[in-house]
């Protein structure tokens, strides 16, 4: 026993209840011990008679019953933060061990003794130690909920199914709690996978973010070499241009000095003559006159000094060239950086194939993976869902959803190809034609004349040099799809801005009926170090 009676609790500020120990302990039908005179006091000032914890009425007080054996009080532990505590002790918060959907009260173990001991009590439902019981009890019948209505989803009592619920579906609420942890448990599984999956693509981001940075130092460092070398030919040109002005500077000024020499020299004999002249005309003697002037009256030799200048256009002429010369070297410079990126993606090389389930019936897949070519007939092969029956395409067989990736294929020989990429989603039955809105980035060649690129609107192409292996690149997250001439090492075209959500594979369309096939090429890594 506890050494206070229960009714204590209850009514603990009633002044007809005792909060002492338990004096004259007694017990009755319903197996709950009390004073007994707090039992009897009880019972006369109430209206029903009852039991005080487990409530179940008499239709007269029933006899009392002295109990005579004390049970040995056990180990009582006090309750912890979080836990429940036993509403019948009032001696500290001790720790209740049940709770009963019956009585509405969580005992501790003394106190649950007579649930252990009386017939009546163990009958009850007892739980786990819970708080606010009057939740699990049907406020309509009072009952405890056992049942769970699959119809209405809700907990309900034995009368309930037996009334409201009697055409319903009911379960015991242990069966449905069992099917519902099941479910708990599937959901688990799937929320952890879901986990795993994201943190996979954290790292596959990550990863991604480490691959970009190097190449974004890369780029840096290739856009500075090649910066500096187009400064250095700047420079140089210039330091060219200035010696050769001032070469050209110093020719003119030494033919200006020679033009001043001869002027000068001609002005000193001009000067002479007019002086022979000036003391001839001055001259007395007849005789001397008449026999020097028609030698005197000749001019000295002198240059036609009118159409003679110095060369003042001469600076202007040689920056042009210069300029001109430049820009030669510029150019050159500048179409090396299609072949420094070209080396730098071709990094990025793939291991891809043809994907047979997906090719045309007219196409013909090599049993490695790596050649297809347009047959003569179509073949006998079924029909699945991944088979294009309109478009003679084919699809690789792996596909892409994070990061860049680069392949290449030979198209010589061919008359008519369409490489590039495809969403998963594409349509395989029936017609389509080739554009991003569609699902489709790609580039041809049609007619064995024309290059197209087949964006929202098609661009023709116009090629130096007839592409013998194209190589493809694909960066998912920036949105990018470039295409090289791999032998010219020359860009063909890009997409840019494009928005992928969902997995990529590489596309190919062939025709013609050459026989020359359409090769996925392997790329050697060691052999294009940027």
């Amino acid at each position: 026993f506890a050494k206070s009676c229960p009714i204590n609790l209850i009514y603990h500020s009633s002044s007809s209840i005792r909060l002492d120990e338990f004096t004259d302990p007694v017990t009755f039908s319903c197996g709950h011990d009390f004073c007994k005179a707090c039992i009897s006091g009880y019972w006369d000032t109430a209206d029903l008679c009852e039991c005080p914890l487990c409530k179940n009425t008499f239709d007269r007080r029933p006899d009392l019953i002295k109990v005579t054996t004390i049970t040995p009080e056990v180990e009582l532990h006090l309750t912890k933060p979080g836990e429940v505590s036993c509403d019948v002790c009032t001696e500290g918060e001790r720790k209740a061990l049940k709770s009963c959907l019956v009585c509405l009260v969580s005992y501790c173990e003394t106190h649950l003794e007579p649930h252990q001991r009386v017939a009546a009590l163990t009958r009850h439902k007892l739980i786990d130690p819970a708080d606010n019981l009057e939740d699990k009890v049907c406020q309509r019948h009072s009952r405890p909920l056992e049942m769970f209505c699959r119809r209405d989803l809700m907990c309900v009592c034995q009368i309930c199914t037996e009334t409201d619920h009697k055409t319903h579906k009911t379960v015991p609420i242990e069966e449905e709690c069992g099917e519902r942890k099941a479910q708990l448990e599937k959901t688990k599984g799937k929320v952890q996978q879901m986990i795993q999956e994201r943190k996979q693509k954290i790292r596959e981001i990550k990863h991604s973010g480490d691959l970009s940075k190097r190449d974004t130092e890369k780029d840096i460092a290739h856009s500075v070499e090649v910066f500096t070398a187009l400064v250095r030919c700047i420079e140089k040109s210039q330091a060219e241009l200035i010696e050769v002005i001032e070469k050209k500077q110093k020719s003119v000024e030494r033919q200006g000095e020679e033009f001043i020499k001869e002027l000068e020299q001609e002005i000193t004999e001009l000067q002479r003559k007019s002086t022979e002249l000036d003391q001839l005309s001055h001259t007395e003697d007849h005789l001397h006159l008449l026999q020097s002037s028609p030698s005197l009256c000749s001019l000295p030799p002198t240059k036609n000094w009118s159409e003679i200048s110095v060369n003042k256009n001469l600076s202007v002429s040689t920056v042009m060239r210069a300029v001109s010369e430049l820009g030669k070297t510029l150019n050159k410079e500048m179409e090396k950086l299609p072949e420094i990126k070209l080396k730098r993606i071709r990094q990025c090389a793939v291991d891809v194939t043809f994907d047979p389930d997906t090719a045309h019936l007219w196409l013909i897949v090599s049993g490695d993976g790596k050649q297809v070519r347009y047959g003569d007939r179509a073949q006998k092969l079924p029909d699945n869902p991944e088979r294009f029956n309109a478009g003679i395409c084919v699809l690789g067989k792996e596909g892409f959803s994070l990061g860049r990736f680069y392949y290449e294929v030979q198209v010589k020989e061919k008359t008519e190809w369409t490489l590039g990429v495809a969403k998963e989603s594409i349509n395989r039955k029936g017609s389509f034609t080739f554009s991003p809105g569609n699902g489709l980035w790609t580039v041809g060649f049609w007619d064995g004349e024309t290059y197209e690129a087949h964006n929202k609107k098609v661009v023709v192409l116009s090629l130096r040099e007839k592409p013998q292996k194209v190589g493809v690149f694909v960066d998912y997250e920036k949105g990018e799809v470039s295409f090289y001439d791999v032998e010219a090492l020359s860009h063909i075209y890009s997409f840019t801005g494009c928005t992928f959500t969902e997995k990529i594979y590489p596309f190919y369309y062939t025709h013609g009926k050459n026989e020359a096939p359409l090769i996925i090429c392997p790329v050697s890594h060691s052999e294009f170090s940027p």
